[in-house]
């Protein structure tokens, strides 16, 4: 008859009765007919390969159910301090926050959900971990379900939990639940790390004005202290390398700066070291790179530089031709008491005259050409 409303439920589906728009019936795959002469019920179909039940009437079908709820839902009420791993033929799929209540249709696909108390730890298991990886439910952000850690060798990781330091990771991966809890994590490199100061406009001890570069190298040895006790760390490094530079810089004169670079470094080194040091930070080195001079001053060191040069020149050469005149001095005494050396200065004398002569005529034999040619004369007495 033309009231009467039939109704097909297919093998993958489940049907709700609504009768003047209230829960009546649960309907099973299968064939069925209602008198409806006055279209008072409605039946609403659902598909239960997809087995979470999205329908506003939790609640009411809870209720209206009772004791046969179990014959149709999985039925999940997890406490305020309990997530539910949602499980679907036996692999992990879904995470309940803590609070939530949910059906899931029974049937098709096999749904359970395992209870995991907040009151055992916030860090996941690793077979959670890696199947939440795999669904890319995991992320590094405080808005996601559970927070991802990973530390790489050479840093450190710091847990904080409600703003308080809970642990400090070692190098690895972890992942943390972030439901009721404000969970954050701060990775901090142990590596030695370089820090330039660079363009500095100083004053020495004498008012001469100057640039200086200075470069340093550090490590953090406690990451603890180092974040925990000092707001922006890398910043305050810099600021007390700075300062050091500075305090160092005024306490020397040009002269002294430029004559002993190994001692700014080492004042440097002393007053950032002590410093940082119970910040959990260690100094490794430090060294001025480069002083740059105005013009003008780079001009009168340099004269100043070429004068000294100049002199030391002088005093050079002024030592050495005293040296070759005592030489000389001290060969014409050997000769005037050794005739027979005087007679080999002789022979050398005229080897040397004869090496820039062509051609030679000899009268009188060697002896006549030594007399005639060599005369030396004896001081007047």
């Amino acid at each position: 008859m033309f009231w009467t409303k039939r109704v097909v439920i297919g093998d993958g589906e489940r049907g709700l009765v609504y009768r003047n728009r209230q829960f009546d019936q649960v309907l099973v795959a299968g064939v069925y007919r209602f008198s409806d002469p006055f279209g008072r019920i409605e039946v609403k179909t659902f598909n239960i390969a997809a087995p979470e039940y999205c329908g506003h009437d939790v609640d009411i079908l809870i209720a209206r159910l009772g004791a046969r709820l179990d014959e149709v839902f999985v039925h999940v009420d997890l406490g305020a301090d309990e997530i539910g791993l949602v499980m679907r033929n036996g692999k992990l799929e879904d995470v309940l926050a803590p609070g939530s209540r949910r059906l899931y249709w029974r049937g098709l696909v096999d749904v359970a959900v395992e209870r995991v108390s907040l009151a055992d730890g916030l860090e996941l298991r690793d077979d959670v971990r890696m199947r939440l990886r795999q669904l890319g439910m995991l992320s590094n952000t405080a808005t996601s379900k559970a927070l991802m850690v990973e530390v790489p060798a050479e840093f450190a990781g710091l847990l904080f939990v409600d703003g308080r330091l809970s642990r400090v990771l070692e190098a690895g991966s972890y992942a943390f639940w972030n439901f009721r809890k404000n969970v954050v994590a701060q990775v901090i490199d142990l590596r030695v790390q370089s820090v330039e100061v660079s363009g500095q406009e100083l004053l020495t001890r004498d008012k001469v004005s100057l640039r200086v570069n200075l470069a340093a190298s550090t490590r953090i040895t406690d990451p603890v202290a180092a974040v925990t006790r000092v707001a922006k760390h890398g910043d305050y490094v810099y600021r007390e390398l700075q300062y050091g530079l500075r305090k160092a810089v005024a306490a020397k004169t040009l002269d002294e700066l430029l004559g002993d670079k190994a001692s700014l470094d080492a004042d440097i080194f002393a007053y950032v070291r002590g410093r940082v040091g119970e910040l959990g930070t260690e100094v490794l080195g430090v060294g001025v790179k480069d002083v740059i001079l105005p013009g003008e001053m780079k001009d009168i060191l340099n004269s100043v530089v070429q004068a000294e040069k100049s002199a030391q020149a002088n005093v050079i050469r002024r030592r050495e031709e005293a040296n070759a005149t005592r030489s000389l001095l001290n060969t014409a005494k050997l000769i005037e008491d050794n005739p027979v050396l005087m007679r080999l200065k002789e022979l050398e004398a005229l080897e040397k005259v004869t090496e820039k002569v062509g051609s030679m005529t000899v009268f009188g034999g060697l002896e006549g050409v030594m007399k005639q040619l060599v005369s030396l004369k004896a001081p007047a007495q």
